[in-house]
Protein backbone atom coordinates (compact mmCIF):
# COMPACT_ATOMS: atom_id res chain seq x y z
CA UNK A 1 0.00 0.00 0.00
CA UNK A 2 1.70 3.27 -1.12
CA UNK A 3 0.94 5.71 1.56
CA UNK A 4 0.52 9.80 0.50
CA UNK A 5 -1.08 11.25 4.07
CA UNK A 6 -0.68 10.46 7.61
CA UNK A 7 -2.62 10.97 10.39
CA UNK A 8 -0.28 11.05 13.65
CA UNK A 9 -2.84 10.48 17.35
CA UNK A 10 -0.93 12.76 19.99
CA UNK A 11 -1.62 13.65 23.29
CA UNK A 12 -0.68 17.07 24.81
CA UNK A 13 0.55 15.43 28.50
CA UNK A 14 3.92 16.97 27.81
CA UNK A 15 5.68 18.15 25.12
CA UNK A 16 7.34 14.58 24.05
CA UNK A 17 3.99 13.07 22.17
CA UNK A 18 3.77 16.02 19.88
CA UNK A 19 8.05 16.42 19.29
CA UNK A 20 8.07 12.72 18.33
CA UNK A 21 5.24 13.24 15.77
CA UNK A 22 6.95 16.18 14.17
CA UNK A 23 10.01 14.11 13.50
CA UNK A 24 8.27 11.75 11.77
CA UNK A 25 6.37 13.84 9.75
CA UNK A 26 9.71 15.28 8.59
CA UNK A 27 11.15 11.72 7.73
CA UNK A 28 8.06 11.21 5.62
CA UNK A 29 8.06 14.63 4.25
CA UNK A 30 10.61 14.33 1.28
CA UNK A 31 8.61 10.99 0.02
CA UNK A 32 5.42 13.59 -0.58
CA UNK A 33 3.72 12.11 2.51
CA UNK A 34 1.33 15.11 4.01
CA UNK A 35 1.25 14.49 7.73
CA UNK A 36 -1.40 15.82 10.30
CA UNK A 37 -0.98 16.12 13.70
CA UNK A 38 -3.84 16.01 15.95
CA UNK A 39 -4.41 15.77 19.51
CA UNK A 40 -5.96 13.08 21.31
CA UNK A 41 -7.46 15.16 24.36
CA UNK A 42 -9.92 17.56 23.15
CA UNK A 43 -11.25 13.99 21.29
CA UNK A 44 -12.16 12.91 24.63
CA UNK A 45 -14.35 15.16 25.64
CA UNK A 46 -15.56 15.71 29.79
CA UNK A 47 -13.15 12.73 30.15
CA UNK A 48 -10.15 14.66 29.35
CA UNK A 49 -10.87 17.18 31.68
CA UNK A 50 -11.34 14.30 34.90
CA UNK A 51 -8.55 12.45 32.58
CA UNK A 52 -5.82 15.12 33.02
CA UNK A 53 -7.09 15.40 37.05
CA UNK A 54 -6.35 11.98 37.71
CA UNK A 55 -3.11 11.97 36.01
CA UNK A 56 -1.82 15.13 38.06
CA UNK A 57 -3.58 14.18 41.38
CA UNK A 58 -1.50 10.91 41.05
CA UNK A 59 1.60 12.22 39.87
CA UNK A 60 1.50 14.42 43.08
CA UNK A 61 1.11 10.92 45.00
CA UNK A 62 4.04 8.78 43.59
CA UNK A 63 3.23 5.46 45.77
CA UNK A 64 -0.86 5.86 44.24
CA UNK A 65 0.79 6.64 40.63
CA UNK A 66 2.81 3.44 41.37
CA UNK A 67 0.40 1.32 42.48
CA UNK A 68 -2.38 2.31 39.96
CA UNK A 69 0.37 2.22 36.94
CA UNK A 70 1.90 -1.41 37.65
CA UNK A 71 -1.46 -3.25 39.04
CA UNK A 72 -3.65 -1.66 36.61
CA UNK A 73 -1.67 -0.36 33.16
CA UNK A 74 1.32 -2.66 33.23
CA UNK A 75 -0.40 -5.34 35.50
CA UNK A 76 -3.97 -5.16 32.90
CA UNK A 77 -5.86 -4.92 36.05
CA UNK A 78 -9.58 -4.20 35.80
CA UNK A 79 -9.51 -0.48 36.09
CA UNK A 80 -7.16 0.02 33.73
CA UNK A 81 -9.07 -1.67 31.25
CA UNK A 82 -12.22 0.39 32.40
CA UNK A 83 -10.60 3.36 31.66
CA UNK A 84 -9.20 2.43 28.41
CA UNK A 85 -12.57 1.18 27.21
CA UNK A 86 -14.27 4.70 28.62
CA UNK A 87 -11.87 6.56 26.84
CA UNK A 88 -12.03 4.58 23.71
CA UNK A 89 -16.11 4.83 24.01
CA UNK A 90 -15.69 8.57 23.84
CA UNK A 91 -13.08 9.15 21.44
CA UNK A 92 -13.66 6.95 18.62
CA UNK A 93 -17.02 9.03 16.90
CA UNK A 94 -14.80 12.14 16.84
CA UNK A 95 -11.89 10.15 15.42
CA UNK A 96 -13.73 8.48 12.99
CA UNK A 97 -14.81 11.93 11.59
CA UNK A 98 -11.61 13.06 11.07
CA UNK A 99 -10.48 10.09 9.67
CA UNK A 100 -13.51 10.38 7.31
CA UNK A 101 -12.25 13.82 7.03
CA UNK A 102 -8.85 14.18 6.34
CA UNK A 103 -8.82 10.26 4.50
CA UNK A 104 -5.00 9.00 5.38
CA UNK A 105 -3.64 5.82 4.14
CA UNK A 106 -1.72 5.37 7.35
CA UNK A 107 -1.98 6.59 11.14
CA UNK A 108 0.60 6.57 13.46
CA UNK A 109 -0.47 6.43 17.00
CA UNK A 110 2.39 8.04 19.57
CA UNK A 111 -0.02 8.32 22.30
CA UNK A 112 -1.52 5.05 24.11
CA UNK A 113 -4.98 6.35 24.30
CA UNK A 114 -4.39 6.96 20.17
CA UNK A 115 -3.35 3.60 20.10
CA UNK A 116 -6.39 1.90 21.70
CA UNK A 117 -8.41 4.16 19.44
CA UNK A 118 -6.49 3.59 16.00
CA UNK A 119 -7.34 0.03 16.14
CA UNK A 120 -11.21 0.29 15.91
CA UNK A 121 -10.63 2.19 12.40
CA UNK A 122 -9.97 -1.08 10.90
CA UNK A 123 -13.69 -2.18 10.97
CA UNK A 124 -14.94 0.87 8.54
CA UNK A 125 -11.50 1.02 6.87
CA UNK A 126 -9.99 -2.11 6.45
CA UNK A 127 -6.86 -0.69 3.82
CA UNK A 128 -5.63 1.49 6.79
CA UNK A 129 -2.18 0.64 8.01
CA UNK A 130 -2.40 1.24 11.87
CA UNK A 131 1.38 2.05 13.64
CA UNK A 132 2.30 2.93 17.21
CA UNK A 133 5.83 4.28 17.86
CA UNK A 134 6.44 4.09 21.32
CA UNK A 135 9.76 5.84 22.96
CA UNK A 136 8.64 4.57 26.33
CA UNK A 137 11.26 1.97 27.86
CA UNK A 138 8.14 -0.43 28.88
CA UNK A 139 5.01 -0.74 27.35
CA UNK A 140 1.68 -1.34 29.39
CA UNK A 141 -0.98 -2.62 28.83
CA UNK A 142 -3.17 0.48 26.61
CA UNK A 143 -0.26 0.55 24.01
CA UNK A 144 -0.72 -3.22 22.65
CA UNK A 145 -4.22 -3.93 20.94
CA UNK A 146 -4.53 -7.24 18.38
CA UNK A 147 -4.54 -5.99 14.84
CA UNK A 148 -2.28 -2.88 15.35
CA UNK A 149 0.24 -3.57 11.88
CA UNK A 150 3.26 -2.42 13.66
CA UNK A 151 4.92 -1.25 16.53
CA UNK A 152 8.19 0.83 16.58
CA UNK A 153 9.99 0.69 19.85
CA UNK A 154 13.38 1.78 20.38
CA UNK A 155 14.69 -1.00 22.82
CA UNK A 156 15.44 -4.41 22.92
CA UNK A 157 13.56 -4.52 26.52
CA UNK A 158 10.65 -2.31 24.95
CA UNK A 159 10.18 -4.63 22.27
CA UNK A 160 9.63 -7.77 24.88
CA UNK A 161 6.90 -5.57 26.62
CA UNK A 162 4.75 -5.35 23.98
CA UNK A 163 4.98 -9.28 22.86
CA UNK A 164 4.18 -9.71 26.80
CA UNK A 165 0.66 -8.81 25.62
CA UNK A 166 0.64 -10.04 22.20
CA UNK A 167 3.16 -12.63 21.29
CA UNK A 168 2.50 -12.25 17.73
CA UNK A 169 3.05 -8.60 17.58
CA UNK A 170 5.22 -7.32 15.00
CA UNK A 171 7.83 -5.42 16.48
CA UNK A 172 10.61 -3.38 14.79
CA UNK A 173 13.45 -1.69 17.15
CA UNK A 174 14.41 1.83 15.91
CA UNK A 175 16.30 4.58 16.98
CA UNK A 176 14.53 7.31 18.26
CA UNK A 177 14.65 10.97 16.92
CA UNK A 178 16.49 13.88 18.31
CA UNK A 179 15.86 16.93 16.79
CA UNK A 180 18.45 18.70 14.43
CA UNK A 181 19.25 21.78 16.73
CA UNK A 182 21.33 19.44 19.25
CA UNK A 183 23.35 18.51 16.57
CA UNK A 184 23.83 22.24 15.95
CA UNK A 185 24.70 23.43 19.47
CA UNK A 186 27.63 25.57 20.10
CA UNK A 187 31.06 24.49 21.64
CA UNK A 188 30.76 25.12 25.46
CA UNK A 189 32.84 28.09 25.51
CA UNK A 190 30.42 29.90 22.96
CA UNK A 191 27.52 29.09 24.67
CA UNK A 192 28.71 30.06 28.27
CA UNK A 193 30.41 33.34 26.45
CA UNK A 194 26.44 33.96 25.34
CA UNK A 195 24.90 33.25 28.91
CA UNK A 196 27.77 35.01 30.80
CA UNK A 197 28.99 32.05 32.80
CA UNK A 198 32.63 32.12 33.66
CA UNK A 199 35.24 29.97 31.66
CA UNK A 200 36.34 28.22 34.89
CA UNK A 201 32.85 27.50 36.63
CA UNK A 202 31.18 24.03 37.12
CA UNK A 203 27.90 24.57 35.64
CA UNK A 204 24.69 22.75 36.19
CA UNK A 205 21.13 22.48 34.00
CA UNK A 206 18.96 21.79 35.83
CA UNK A 207 15.17 20.66 34.30
CA UNK A 208 12.33 18.21 34.89
CA UNK A 209 10.31 17.90 31.62
CA UNK A 210 7.88 20.65 30.50
CA UNK A 211 5.82 20.44 33.71
CA UNK A 212 9.08 21.01 35.68
CA UNK A 213 7.88 17.83 38.36
CA UNK A 214 9.77 17.91 41.70
CA UNK A 215 11.42 20.82 43.87
CA UNK A 216 13.69 22.30 41.58
CA UNK A 217 13.43 25.88 43.66
CA UNK A 218 15.36 24.18 46.36
CA UNK A 219 17.72 22.23 44.81
CA UNK A 220 18.89 25.11 42.68
CA UNK A 221 19.47 26.92 45.78
CA UNK A 222 21.96 24.44 47.43
CA UNK A 223 23.63 23.85 44.26
CA UNK A 224 24.18 27.59 44.01
CA UNK A 225 25.16 27.76 47.60
CA UNK A 226 27.16 25.33 46.76
CA UNK A 227 29.66 27.01 44.50
CA UNK A 228 28.10 25.71 40.75
CA UNK A 229 26.47 27.85 38.17
CA UNK A 230 23.08 26.86 37.68
CA UNK A 231 20.80 27.06 34.81
CA UNK A 232 17.19 26.48 36.14
CA UNK A 233 14.42 25.50 33.76
CA UNK A 234 10.52 25.40 34.96
CA UNK A 235 9.25 24.61 31.59
CA UNK A 236 5.34 25.90 31.20
CA UNK A 237 5.05 25.62 35.18
CA UNK A 238 4.69 29.06 36.02
CA UNK A 239 4.41 28.49 39.73
CA UNK A 240 8.29 27.00 39.57
CA UNK A 241 9.40 29.79 37.24
CA UNK A 242 8.40 32.63 39.93
CA UNK A 243 9.79 30.42 42.98
CA UNK A 244 13.30 30.16 41.00
CA UNK A 245 13.52 33.76 39.73
CA UNK A 246 12.76 34.57 43.60
CA UNK A 247 15.45 32.31 44.43
CA UNK A 248 17.38 33.67 42.28
CA UNK A 249 17.38 37.55 43.34
CA UNK A 250 19.88 36.80 45.80
CA UNK A 251 22.32 34.52 43.99
CA UNK A 252 23.94 36.13 40.84
CA UNK A 253 25.29 32.61 39.87
CA UNK A 254 21.62 30.92 39.59
CA UNK A 255 19.91 31.57 35.78
CA UNK A 256 16.29 30.94 36.23
CA UNK A 257 13.97 30.48 32.57
CA UNK A 258 10.74 29.29 31.25
CA UNK A 259 9.85 27.41 28.92
CA UNK A 260 12.54 27.63 26.11
CA UNK A 261 13.87 26.95 22.79
CA UNK A 262 17.93 27.61 24.03
CA UNK A 263 18.48 23.92 25.82
CA UNK A 264 20.83 22.65 23.13
CA UNK A 265 22.68 26.36 24.00
CA UNK A 266 22.12 25.34 27.82
CA UNK A 267 23.07 22.00 27.38
CA UNK A 268 26.40 23.01 26.13
CA UNK A 269 27.09 25.67 28.79
CA UNK A 270 26.85 23.07 31.35
CA UNK A 271 29.10 20.26 33.06
CA UNK A 272 26.39 17.87 34.43
CA UNK A 273 22.66 17.84 33.18
CA UNK A 274 20.21 17.43 35.89
CA UNK A 275 16.82 16.15 34.39
CA UNK A 276 13.88 13.69 34.75
CA UNK A 277 14.34 10.72 32.48
CA UNK A 278 12.35 11.16 29.23
CA UNK A 279 13.63 13.11 26.01
CA UNK A 280 16.13 15.51 27.75
CA UNK A 281 18.56 12.19 27.98
CA UNK A 282 18.41 11.60 24.30
CA UNK A 283 19.40 15.38 23.66
CA UNK A 284 22.10 15.34 26.40
CA UNK A 285 23.67 12.00 25.16
CA UNK A 286 24.18 14.23 21.57
CA UNK A 287 25.70 16.91 23.27
CA UNK A 288 27.83 14.98 25.45
CA UNK A 289 27.28 15.38 28.83
CA UNK A 290 26.77 13.32 32.09
CA UNK A 291 23.51 12.85 33.92
CA UNK A 292 22.14 13.21 37.05
CA UNK A 293 18.39 11.17 36.66
CA UNK A 294 15.59 12.92 38.93
CA UNK A 295 13.71 10.03 40.47
CA UNK A 296 10.40 11.76 40.37
CA UNK A 297 8.24 10.63 37.64
CA UNK A 298 6.78 7.26 38.84
CA UNK A 299 5.28 4.60 37.08
CA UNK A 300 6.88 4.85 33.37
CA UNK A 301 9.02 7.12 35.01
CA UNK A 302 10.89 4.58 36.85
CA UNK A 303 11.11 2.05 34.23
CA UNK A 304 12.70 4.66 31.97
CA UNK A 305 15.17 6.32 34.10
CA UNK A 306 16.13 2.84 34.79
CA UNK A 307 16.65 1.98 31.34
CA UNK A 308 18.96 5.17 31.12
CA UNK A 309 21.11 4.07 33.64
CA UNK A 310 21.45 0.80 31.81
CA UNK A 311 22.92 3.01 28.90
CA UNK A 312 25.37 4.36 30.98
CA UNK A 313 27.22 8.24 31.55
CA UNK A 314 24.09 8.79 33.87
CA UNK A 315 23.56 8.30 38.17
CA UNK A 316 20.51 8.25 40.15
CA UNK A 317 19.41 10.79 42.79
CA UNK A 318 16.74 11.44 45.21
CA UNK A 319 14.56 14.35 44.47
CA UNK A 320 16.16 16.48 47.67
CA UNK A 321 18.68 18.96 47.41
CA UNK A 322 21.91 16.79 49.39
CA UNK A 323 21.43 14.29 47.24
CA UNK A 324 21.04 15.72 44.26
CA UNK A 325 24.59 17.82 44.86
CA UNK A 326 26.34 14.77 46.33
CA UNK A 327 25.87 12.98 42.88
CA UNK A 328 26.47 15.94 40.71
CA UNK A 329 29.97 16.06 43.04
CA UNK A 330 30.30 12.34 42.20
CA UNK A 331 29.57 12.43 38.35
CA UNK A 332 32.26 15.84 38.20
CA UNK A 333 34.82 13.30 40.26
CA UNK A 334 34.84 10.17 38.30
CA UNK A 335 33.64 11.28 34.56
CA UNK A 336 35.60 12.98 32.53
CA UNK A 337 34.56 15.70 30.79
CA UNK A 338 34.86 16.70 26.95
CA UNK A 339 34.09 19.99 25.56
CA UNK A 340 34.05 19.58 21.84
CA UNK A 341 31.91 21.21 19.41
CA UNK A 342 29.08 18.54 19.41
CA UNK A 343 29.81 18.71 15.34
CA UNK A 344 33.01 17.19 16.31
CA UNK A 345 31.52 14.28 18.20
CA UNK A 346 28.13 13.34 16.20
CA UNK A 347 26.17 13.88 13.54
CA UNK A 348 22.97 13.96 12.31
CA UNK A 349 21.65 10.08 12.43
CA UNK A 350 19.85 8.83 9.66
CA UNK A 351 16.86 7.64 11.67
CA UNK A 352 14.29 9.16 9.57
CA UNK A 353 15.96 6.50 6.72
CA UNK A 354 15.29 3.44 9.75
CA UNK A 355 11.84 4.74 10.55
CA UNK A 356 10.74 4.45 6.48
CA UNK A 357 12.10 1.53 5.92
CA UNK A 358 10.82 -0.13 9.68
CA UNK A 359 7.20 1.57 8.38
CA UNK A 360 7.67 -1.56 5.40
CA UNK A 361 7.22 -3.94 7.97
CA UNK A 362 3.18 -2.64 7.78
CA UNK A 363 3.03 -2.87 4.18
CA UNK A 364 3.52 0.08 3.63
CA UNK A 365 5.47 1.83 0.63
CA UNK A 366 6.21 5.84 -0.48
CA UNK A 367 7.64 5.06 -3.79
Amino acid sequence: MKASRALFLSGSFGKGHDTLAEACATALAPYGVQSKIVDCMPMLGGVAAVGDWVFRTLLSSPPMYDAYHFSQLRGDGPLGRFSDRAAVKVMLPRLREEVDAYQPDLVISVFATGASGAVHLKESHPGLATVVFMTDSFAHRIWVHEGTDLFLVTSSLAAASVRRYWPQANVRIVQAPVREEFYRAPSQQQARESLGIPADAKAVLLMSGAWGIGPLDEVAAVLADSGFWVLAVAGTNEGLLGRLRSVAQSRSNLLALGYTDRIPELMAASDVIVTSSGDTCREARVIGRPLCLLDVVPGHGRENLMHELELGDAAVCSATPASVVGVVKLLLEKVELVTPSPADTASTPAWGDAFVEALSAAGVSFT
